[in-house]
């Protein structure tokens, strides 16, 4: 899915086993064009008032599990 620069989505993390892992995951795509993944976790303030924070990291392509491209000889 093509996405228009300075947009993202966040989908809920259907593949998570413990308290470490994000509660929604996605991706953006910044004002440069350079894509960025996203984790959310939703949390509740000292107050009760519930927040979703996120971290930020460079967007790693998916890696092949083509044993032969990786041969040198």
């Amino acid at each position: 899915m093509e996405q228009k620069n300075n947009t993202g989505a966040l989908f809920l993390n259907d593949k998570k086993e413990s308290d470490k892992h994000p509660d929604l995951t996605g991706n953006l795509t910044d004002n440069n064009g350079k894509k960025w993944r996203v984790a959310g976790w939703q949390n509740t303030s000292q107050k009760g008032n519930k927040y979703i924070s996120l971290k930020i990291s460079e967007f790693q392509a998916p890696q092949s599990n083509d044993s032969d491209s990786n041969d040198l000889f």
